[in-house]
C-alpha cells in the first residue's frame, strides 16, 4: 500500500498549503514532505500557529457582528369609554312548539277556549272569585276560570255573547256587561247557569233578551232598543227571588205581566207603555191581596194616564210615580 499512503499525505499537504494561504502564511511546497518527514518536522506546524493570533480574530469577529434585531410588540388595542365590543354569544336552544292538549270542557282550572291566548288573569284582574276587565278594549268575552263568581267587562266593545262564553261556570252568580255594544245575545247565553243572580246589560242595543234562568234577583237592561216583542212570554213569572227590575229607556209596548211577589223595583220610565189593566200588579179576583214588596214605580214619560186606572194600584203600598206626555 505504499501507493495509497504517498498519495494521501499529498491530499493533507495540499490541504494545509491552502489554510496557509488563507491565513497569510508562506505557501509550503507539497514535494518536500513524504512519509520520512510526516511526523518529523513539528516545527513548522508550531510556525504556522503563531502567525495568527486566535484571540484577536475571536475580539474581531465578536465586535463586527450585527445587533440582535429588536422585538417590536404589536400595539395593545385602545378601548374607548363610550365604545361597545361586539360578542357572538351562543344560539340558545329551542324548545319544541307542543300543541295545547288541554280538554277545555272537562274539569280543570279555566273554562273554555283557555290556552288559546293569553290568560284572562293577566289581562285582567282576579280576586278571590272576582274577575274585573272594566275598560279593557275587549271585543269577545275572555275565557274565565271556573271557580269565578262574578265578572266585570264594563265599557268594553263587545258585540255579541254567545252560548260558550260562560260554558261550565256553575258558581257564576254576577255579569256585568254594562256600556258595550251588544246586539247580540245566544237564546241559551245564561240560561244555563244555576247561580246566576245578578245581570246587568246596561247602555247596550239590545232588541231582545233571551231566557234567564229561575234564580235572578237583579235585572238591568236600562237604555237598550228593547221591544216588548224581543221578551219571552211570562219571562219573570217563575223567578220568585226577584227584587229589581230596570227597563227604563227601551221600546216597550206593555208591562211585562206576571211579575213576581217578591220585586221591590220596578222601573219602565222612557217606555212606550199607552195603557194599564186592573190585573197589572194586583189580583182583582182577591180583593185581600196587597202587595208589600213592590215600593218603586216609575212609569213617567210613557203615553199612558196613570190617574185613569186607579183600580190598578189599590194593593200597593204607594203610588207609582209617572204622567203622561
Amino acid at each position: 500500500f505504499p501507493y495509497i499512503q504517498q498519495m494521501a499525505l499529498h491530499a493533507a499537504v495540499l490541504t494545509v498549503a491552502l489554510l496557509g494561504s488563507y491565513c497569510g502564511a508562506p505557501p509550503v511546497d507539497p514535494s518536500s514532505y513524504d512519509l520520512k518527514n510526516y511526523d518529523v518536522d513539528s516545527d513548522t506546524w508550531d510556525s504556522y500557529g503563531e502567525l495568527y493570533d486566535y484571540d484577536d480574530l475571536d475580539e474581531e469577529v465578536i465586535g463586527t457582528l450585527a445587533p440582535p434585531p429588536s422585538v417590536t410588540q404589536p400595539p395593545s388595542p385602545v378601548v374607548h369609554k363610550h365604545s361597545t365590543q361586539e360578542v357572538t354569544l351562543p344560539p340558545s336552544p329551542t324548545m319544541p312548539a307542543v300543541p295545547p292538549t288541554l280538554d277545555f270542557l272537562g274539569p280543570g282550572l279555566f273554562g273554555p277556549g283557555t290556552g288559546l291566548g293569553m290568560p284572562t288573569c293577566l289581562l285582567c284582574v282576579c280576586i278571590s272569585g272576582s274577575v274585573y276587565c272594566d275598560d279593557a278594549d275587549l271585543t269577545q268575552v275572555p275565557p274565565l276560570p271556573k271557580e269565578t263568581t262574578h265578572f266585570y267587562a264594563r265599557f268594553n266593545k263587545l258585540t255579541e255573547v254567545k252560548s260558550k262564553d260562560f260554558l261550565n261556570l256553575n258558581q257564576l252568580k254576577r255579569i256585568d256587561l254594562t256600556g258595550n255594544q251588544i246586539s247580540a245575545l245566544d237564546e241559551d247565553a245564561f240560561r244555563s247557569l244555576p247561580q246566576l243572580q245578578d245581570l246587568l246589560l246596561a247602555d247596550n242595543s239590545l232588541q231582545v233578551l233571551p231566557e234567564l234562568p229561575d234564580t235572578m234577583r237583579h235585572i238591568d237592561v236600562r237604555n237598550n232598543r228593547l221591544r216588548s216583542a224581543g221578551m219571552h212570554r211570562e219571562a219573570f213569572k217563575e223567578m220568585k227571588d226577584l227584587q229589581f227590575l230596570y227597563l227604563s229607556d227601551n221600546q216597550l209596548d206593555y208591562i211585562p205581566v206576571p211579575l213576581p211577589d217578591s220585586l221591590r223595583v220596578l222601573h219602565l220610565q222612557n217606555n212606550n207603555i199607552q195603557s194599564l189593566n186592573q190585573d197589572t200588579f194586583c189580583n182583582s179576583h182577591d180583593i185581600n191581596y196587597v202587595r208589600k214588596a213592590l215600593e218603586d214605580i216609575r212609569l213617567d214619560s210613557n203615553p199612558v194616564d196613570i190617574s185613569r186606572y186607579t183600580q190598578a194600584y189599590v194593593c200597593l203600598p204607594r203610588l207609582p210615580v209617572g204622567s203622561p206626555y
